[in-house]
């Protein structure tokens, strides 16, 4: 009863935040005719420009629907994917730091693309966390093409027993092992270093810790947190 008095006075918090994500969707979608007349090439060109709009002072909100329109026209040309509107609310609401919840099948994984991107620009990097090396290696193979379209270097860590290593996302090179196609092998500290790594929590927590442990600081693998989305939240947050 005092929910719904508060409500009616007050209004639906939630309604005001979907309204100002429809407005942005509006506008993501209003960009979408121009963008599908562009090259590649011309498409690659705006998203370099992003990132120097950034380093200039421009914030990240104010770049959202432009940075938001490039990654759904790079995944509708690379992938054959095209982001719903749902899913562009989807990536506001992960860009934000807030939880949001999506069924299987629903495309999570691209729906972390918009937000991962976005960040990247800051060249601080962005991770997403996974709960194991299968989805965090597919992630990335899925979703490669998509940031290296945009000019944006991906990289994954691994830590089975039968291939553990770290790996960058290159269209180029092809694997002995098949399920590694377009992974090309390097050093962990690198894969941290690319502008968006993929990995588990196990290793993405493990490794804060041997980095607290070194005796130089040049051993360190990590460059610091600036922003990382949680796959299967609730799970992990658990563990």
């Amino acid at each position: 009863m005092v929910k719904k008095i508060i409500k009616s006075i007050f209004g639906d918090p939630n309604e005001g935040k979907l309204k100002r994500y429809r407005q942005k969707v509006e506008e993501i979608n209003a960009l979408e005719p121009q963008l599908q007349k562009e090259t590649d090439e011309e498409l690659r060109q705006r998203s370099f420009k992003l990132r120097e709009n950034h380093q200039k002072g421009i914030p990240l909100d104010d770049l959202l629907v432009e940075a938001f329109a490039l990654v759904r026209e790079a995944s509708r040309r690379t992938t054959g994917l095209r982001h719903f509107d749902v899913q562009l609310i989807g990536g506001m609401v992960l860009h934000e730091g807030n939880i949001a919840e999506m069924r299987t099948g629903e495309g999570k994984t691209l729906v972390a693309t918009l937000p991962l991107y976005l960040n990247s620009l800051t060249g601080r990097g962005s991770h997403l966390v996974t709960p194991n090396d299968y989805l965090s290696k597919v992630g990335l193979q899925q979703m490669g093409p998509i940031y290296h379209f945009l000019g944006v270097s991906a990289g994954v860590i691994q830590s089975s027993a039968q291939q553990r290593g770290s790996f960058l996302y290159d269209p180029e090179f092809h694997s002995n092992d098949e399920r590694y196609e377009n992974l090309r092998p390097l050093t962990r500290k690198e894969a941290y270093a690319a502008d968006i790594t993929y990995g588990t929590n196990n290793e993405f927590g493990f490794d804060y810790l041997r980095d607290n442990m070194v005796r130089d600081l040049r051993e360190k693998v990590q460059r610091g947190h600036y922003f990382g989305i949680v796959d299967e939240v609730d799970n992990i947050l658990i563990d």
